[in-house]
């Protein structure tokens, strides 16, 4: 990523608030629920995930269905070009996949890490009796998971957890086994279950992130105000750092 050119070097990575406004809409959210777009060395629009680019970023919270609207009417372009005050830039046509690619590949590198700390527990029977045990913090099911097991260990889950009747239960993952077991580097892996709070609250927003992308969810105050059917929410302003 890079700096506009004769623009003056400075980033919003570094802003004091914990806020930033999405572009499109005009909402604001918490940075972890957004999504960072920065210039690569050739002009392109990239997304940012881990916002760590340096430079001057744009910050989205749309659906992909409301980014791609506002990609068809001209309205992201326009948007990016106050973000950035005029530089040069391109807005790949593939912008929408590599988004969602970026997303995928942050929250299966989180997985990794966790199962490196020791942290991510896979095998329904591990994580059953790690569930009855009260040791479980999150619990997900692949895509294409039964929901047989499924069910039986949301249960070991509820009793450990002391929240019978509650309804609790595994996060039903946007990826299907294989792609779990190729991120992982093993075999056939349909559940996973996270022992350390602190690995599922970091796993869990990369998660919901993705899902909100996808439309698949919403989480609370996520980029307040949005119209999701234009990706525009009135003559909202351009905030960047």
């Amino acid at each position: 990523m890079r700096n506009p050119r004769n623009e003056r070097v400075s980033s919003d990575i570094d802003s004091a608030s914990p806020e930033r406004t999405c572009i499109l809409s005009g909402g604001t959210a918490a940075r972890d629920e957004l999504l960072r777009l920065a210039i690569s060395p050739d002009g392109l629009v990239l997304p940012d995930v881990h916002a760590r680019a340096p430079g001057r970023g744009a910050w989205i919270g749309v659906s992909r269905e409301a980014l791609e609207k506002a990609v068809a009417k001209g309205k992201l372009k326009g948007a990016l070009a106050r973000a950035f005050k005029g530089a040069p830039l391109s807005v790949p046509d593939d912008l929408a996949d590599r988004i969602e690619q970026a997303l995928i590949r942050a929250l299966t590198e989180r997985l990794g890490l966790e199962l490196k700390s020791g942290k991510l527990l896979m095998g329904s029977d591990r994580i059953a009796q790690n569930a009855r045990e009260g040791r479980v913090e999150w619990l997900g099911h692949s895509a294409d998971a039964s929901q047989d097991g499924s069910r039986k260990l949301d249960q070991a889950w509820r009793v450990g957890s002391e929240a019978e009747g509650s309804g609790l239960q595994g996060t039903r993952l946007p990826l299907d086994r294989e792609t779990l077991s190729v991120a992982l580097g093993r075999d056939n892996v349909v559940h996973l279950a996270l022992t350390d709070r602190g690995a599922a609250n970091r796993v869990a927003s990369l998660l919901q992130r993705l899902l909100h992308f996808q439309g698949q969810a919403t989480s609370e105050g996520h980029a307040a105000g949005m119209d999701e059917d234009n990706g525009q929410a009135g003559a909202a302003p351009v905030t960047t750092n």
